[in-house]
């Protein structure tokens, strides 16, 4: 049975749930009142908690929600936003429940959403007779950021779970995040202990720079952090390993012009060349590191095995680097896992200004496989640009 007292004063209508149009049916003064919902009316009427306690109690509430402490002596308007409940929709259950320790997230959110501080909502939820989750013993950031609430997700496809107060987080986690937001793994790493969390190892400054490779940890890689760094191999190795980057292999002992055979642009930089492809080293790249270096292919293809790089079995290397075979190979998008057709030799030979024989038979010199039987003629394509 619905309970309307005679001409209600239009504040008692929003304190109570019904519009100031009256359209909403009064609530069953039997039910209790959200100690939240006593905070939210008080801050948006702009009455002290104890007023509007004695107004609801004189409208016929008389199960009133306590927080087990004494009520604040005021209230303020920013404090309503604090104690609804905010990100995914708990239907019926709209106000913070006093009742409980006051989630992580919820902190983390209405600073979201308010542009204040998780320190500063922790604060004032507490002045507000709220418990917070976890031992409250370390203090949470000043600021706010906009990736705080996805950075504690259990999983990034499901947003109602989430880690809590003091929860330890796997290394896993750290780099999948990372990878999800397109941010640095140290920067996920040192906001979470900035949160509260607890992670398999201490964040260090170093970290950032030995993090900002997404992907495996090649050679390249991790020598060329050494060179930047000024850390051992050895260190970085481990290092990386205990942030939770699997184990990556120490290189071999390295030699002076290392980086350019491990660089993909043989310029002793990144990108660097990826170890673990079916078709193998590419040839071309052992001819223009040999160029580089002033090594030959073989020397080339040898010192690359060492660093764990495999050279296709069915490649036959030169004895000498030529740049004609490089522009050659850069005209070819066929591996050794591949077949070498009439169209690709035609389009080899259109690029190359060479006639389809000469292609065809370097390729083959060259260890590509050509099982088309056709007799590929001798007179020479155009060079196209």
């Amino acid at each position: 049975m619905s309970h309307t007292p005679e001409s209600p004063d239009p504040d008692d209508l929003l304190l109570s749930g019904r519009d100031r149009k009256g359209e909403l049916r009064w609530p069953d003064p039997g039910t209790q009142v959200p100690y939240g919902r006593v905070l939210h009316s008080a801050a948006l009427l702009g009455l002290d908690p104890a007023v509007l306690v004695s107004r609801l109690e004189a409208l016929g509430y008389a199960d009133i929600q306590q927080a087990g402490t004494a009520l604040p002596d005021t209230v303020r308007p920013d404090d309503a936003p604090l104690v609804r409940r905010v990100g995914v929709p708990d239907y019926g259950k709209p106000w913070l429940d006093v009742a409980e320790p006051v989630p992580l997230r919820h902190v983390l959110e209405v600073g979201c959403h308010t542009g204040r501080g998780p320190a500063d909502v922790a604060r004032r939820l507490t002045a507000l007779g709220y418990r917070l989750g976890g031992d409250g013993g370390r203090p949470l950031p000043e600021s706010s950021h906009p990736a705080d609430v996805m950075l504690i997700l259990e999983q990034r496809n499901n947003y109602r779970e989430c880690r809590d107060w003091g929860d330890e987080v796997p290394a896993h986690h750290v780099h999948d995040t990372a990878r999800d937001l397109s941010v640095s793994p140290h920067f996920v790493a040192t906001r979470l202990v900035a949160l509260g969390f607890r992670l398999p190892y201490t964040p260090e400054p170093g970290d950032e720079a030995l993090l900002t490779h997404r992907g495996s940890h090649e050679p390249g890689h991790i020598l060329g952090l050494a060179r930047e760094t000024g850390r051992t191999p050895e260190d970085i190795v481990g290092r990386l390993t205990e942030l939770g980057c699997g184990r990556p292999e120490v290189p071999a002992p390295p030699q002076p012009d290392d980086l350019v055979l491990l660089s993909a642009n043989v310029d002793g930089r990144a990108p660097w060349l990826l170890r673990y492809t079916a078709a193998g080293l590419l040839v071309r790249h052992i001819l223009r590191a040999a160029l580089a270096t002033g090594r030959s292919p073989a020397e080339v293809a040898a010192r690359l095995a060492e660093l764990g790089y495999r050279l296709h079995e069915d490649a036959n290397l030169p004895a000498v680097a030529d740049e004609a075979d490089i522009r050659l190979l850069e005209t070819i998008d066929r591996s050794y896992q591949d077949d070498v057709h009439l169209g690709d030799v035609l389009r080899s030979a259109s690029l190359t200004g060479r006639s389809p024989a000469d292609v065809a038979a370097r390729l083959t010199a060259l260890g590509h496989r050509l099982p088309d039987e056709v007799d590929h003629p001798e007179v020479r394509g155009l060079v196209t640009a």
